[in-house]
């Protein structure tokens, strides 16, 4: 049967629309893949891919500038990526950019995004390899959601044990916490410590206002301290104090046997002696005597035990001994 020429013209235009859309495709396909464009390579190497294929989409600021022609596996933890990217683009690429894998979109395929850095260095020319930085991929972000949920629950459980063994008044914390008694001691410790702190710090402070008295230099003790020569007047001063002692004592005792003998003899003495008023006032005179002597004693018995004269009366003791001995 014989074609009429109408079966030949539609066959004919089939054809030629057929071929044209062919070669529309074909070129929008290779547009994509910039097969017809003038492009320079670039590489990057990534410890992981994530899915990254031949063909992938190549992204600078936000636009496509390119796609993925190669993905070559060097070893177990090198693996380089080559870029075909628009030359036209590529004057605006520095040699400090930074290739990132990510997702087009939550759901779309990997795409490898070049991220500019303001810097002043020079474009990338083909077989430039740029730095890359590897992000966490979702798999990694589950792995560690999964780790981190078990050590939630096992700190969960070891919590409930815990507040379990307290609510149960086991452990030094459970007993504080359900013995009222015990709190009441352990507030009543604490307000004491308090206030035997605050009594502490008070009597530093004035035991330092009592030291910085006496490295004053108009003080007595920080003259007797600080002053040689004063110090050794001050020995001198006692030494005669003692001495004055020691002698007021052998006069006193002078004193009672002459008034003795005055008292059993003859004579104006014996008369002056039984005269009562007399008598009165001699006795008297001889009491208050004793007395300033006693008084006196004491005085320089205290004076040898204060921590400022101690020492001196220690070696004037020793001094004695050695004498003694010699």
């Amino acid at each position: 049967m014989k074609k009429t020429a109408s079966q030949k013209l539609k066959l004919g235009v089939f054809v030629v629309v057929g071929t044209l859309l062919l070669i529309a495709a074909l070129y929008s396909i290779g547009n994509r893949q910039n097969l017809f464009g003038s492009n320079i390579k670039i590489m990057t190497q990534f410890t992981n891919v994530n899915g990254l294929e031949l063909g992938n989409n190549v992204r600078y600021s936000g636009i496509n500038v390119g796609t993925v022609s190669k993905i070559q596996m060097i070893n177990d933890s090198q693996i380089v990526v080559e870029m075909l990217i628009q030359e036209k683009i590529g004057k605006h690429i520095k040699k400090d950019a930074v290739a990132t894998i990510g997702s087009d979109g939550l759901v779309g395929n990997m795409i490898v995004n070049i991220i500019p850095r303001e810097s002043k260095k020079r474009a990338v020319v083909s077989g430039d390899t740029i730095k890359s930085f590897s992000k966490i991929g979702t798999d990694d972000m589950l792995t560690t959601l999964n780790v981190t949920n078990e050590n939630a629950a096992l700190l969960t459980a070891d919590l409930l044990k815990i507040t379990t063994e307290i609510l149960e008044g086991k452990g030094t914390l459970g007993l504080l916490i359900n013995d009222s008694i015990m709190a009441k001691d352990l507030k009543l410790t604490i307000y004491e410590l308090r206030k035997a702190s605050t009594g502490a710090s008070r009597a530093i402070t004035e035991l330092k206002d009592i030291i910085s008295s006496i490295g004053e230099s108009e003080s007595i003790a920080g003259v007797l301290l600080s002053d040689s020569i004063s110090g050794q007047k001050m020995k001198t001063i006692v030494n005669n104090l003692e001495q004055s002692s020691v002698e007021i004592t052998e006069v006193s005792k002078n004193l009672n046997v002459v008034l003795k003998d005055i008292k059993e003899g003859e004579g104006a003495l014996n008369y002056l002696s039984n005269n009562p008023d007399l008598v009165k006032n001699i006795d008297s005179t001889m009491n208050n005597i004793k007395q300033g002597t006693q008084r006196f004693n004491q005085n320089m018995e205290a004076l040898k035990h204060n921590f400022l004269f101690r020492g001196y009366f220690k070696k004037l003791e020793k001094e004695k001994n050695k004498g003694s001995k010699n």
